[in-house]
């Protein structure tokens, strides 16, 4: 036997089933979540990043973890979601989707995730999750361990997942899927692409309008390669996906929110409908719902920096007067912006808009001050009022 592996090398890195066409494309592969997956292309970030905010940017997403609930009906499915997460699930309408967070016993975020209740009748007890490609493993058997009987969690990972976002998003899908027009925000559906079975919905993590198609995962380079016939889209990889993320003002798991952080904190209370508040019986309730009517100690908030320099990960907040008050927990170039911007968590009375603050970077201080979230107007498709899902506009799941 000649096995020279050493026990202690790292696992190999997965590959999405997209791996092979992303290297035709000129991909440069950077190591994400356990795959092996592309930063950029052959413009590079800011170009990608651009062409996402003014035409249609495509990306795979499909190391993230998709995965159905079944149970006997809607009720059951949905309570036993609730047992976990503090979103209103029971009274998600059919074909609507709801972002939500997986709670630890002391209200501390296991990971946020999307939750869909299919549009189909004969789909009732049927919720489709799609979790953080980090967390999806702890995920699941998390999920797995507190179901009650009559609730399963069924893997999907044999479906490919992709993201189109951006201006022109819904009119290059409806040269495959004309009804896509139609769709609001926070809605989904099964469809037909080009013959094959997918399922499609209206949401994402640029701010822009945009779509997820979700596809058997030998059949997804062929909705890709149909969807770059158009002139407008363009693939895109993980430095512009942070990068207009971060402008939408959204949280990236393990870095913005981890077990550590309430979704209070995190200024994601909109995430917690009416009746959830009232009822409770949601992990970690009692804090949250303190949180609620008190007020959390510390706030997520943006941070607009001043200069050219960006405050990254990690760098101290401190208060004009020099006292520390937080850390930065996102941050770099907005190109939408014209300039550096952060996000992090403060202490609460320094969280108000204005609030002039200081960011040391590498040693040097960097006069900024608290801006509102997002840096860059959310563009979603939205329905008329009366017909409008239930839904912040920041809603939006990480990588």
């Amino acid at each position: 036997m000649n096995d020279t592996t050493s026990p202690d090398a790292p696992p190999p890195l997965a590959r999405t089933p997209l791996y092979d066409l992303h290297a035709r494309r000129g991909a440069r592969f950077v190591p994400f979540a356990g795959y092996e997956m592309p930063v950029h292309y052959g413009e590079g970030i800011l170009a990608e990043h651009a062409h996402t905010r003014s035409a249609a940017g495509l990306f795979d997403v499909s190391h993230m973890g998709q995965a159905f609930l079944i149970g006997p009906d809607h009720e059951t499915t949905a309570r036993a979601l609730e047992a976990l997460t503090p979103a209103d699930i029971l009274n998600l309408p059919r074909g609507r989707q709801r972002y939500t967070q997986i709670l630890n016993a002391e209200g501390g975020i296991l990971d946020d995730l999307m939750v869909t209740r299919p549009a189909d009748p004969d789909e009732d007890g049927v919720l489709m999750l799609v979790v953080n490609a980090a967390r999806k493993e702890a995920d699941f058997a998390h999920i797995s361990a507190h179901l009650p009987a009559a609730v399963k969690l069924m893997r999907a990972d044999h479906r490919g997942l992709i993201a189109l976002q951006g201006p022109k998003a819904a009119e290059v899908l409806a040269r495959h899927v004309p009804d896509v027009v139609d769709m609001p925000f926070m809605t989904a559906q099964s469809a037909r692409f080009a013959g094959m079975d997918c399922h499609i919905s209206r949401s994402g993590y640029t701010g822009e309008d945009g779509f997820e198609i979700s596809v058997n995962a030998k059949r997804i380079g062929a909705v890709v390669e149909r969807l770059l016939d158009s002139p407008a889209v363009r693939l895109i990889g993980l430095g512009a996906r942070d990068s207009l993320r971060l402008e939408a003002g959204f949280c990236l798991y393990g870095h913005d929110i981890d077990e550590t952080t309430s979704p209070v904190e995190a200024a994601l209370a909109w995430s917690i409908q009416t009746r959830r508040r009232e009822e409770g019986g949601f992990p970690g309730a009692a804090r949250i719902l303190s949180e609620l009517a008190h007020g959390p100690e510390r706030l997520r908030v943006g941070l607009l920096p001043e200069g050219r320099v960006p405050a990254r990960e990690g760098a101290e907040i401190r208060a004009s007067d020099g006292a520390a008050i937080g850390r930065v927990t996102s941050g770099g170039y907005g190109a939408t912006v014209g300039g550096p911007i952060a996000m992090g968590y403060v202490s609460r009375r320094f969280a108000e808009p204005d609030t002039p603050v200081v960011l040391i970077v590498r040693g040097k201080e960097i006069a900024a001050k608290v801006v509102p979230l997002p840096f860059v107007p959310h563009r979603y498709h939205r329905a008329p009022a009366a017909s409008a899902p239930s839904a912040s506009t920041q809603s939006g799941v990480g990588p």
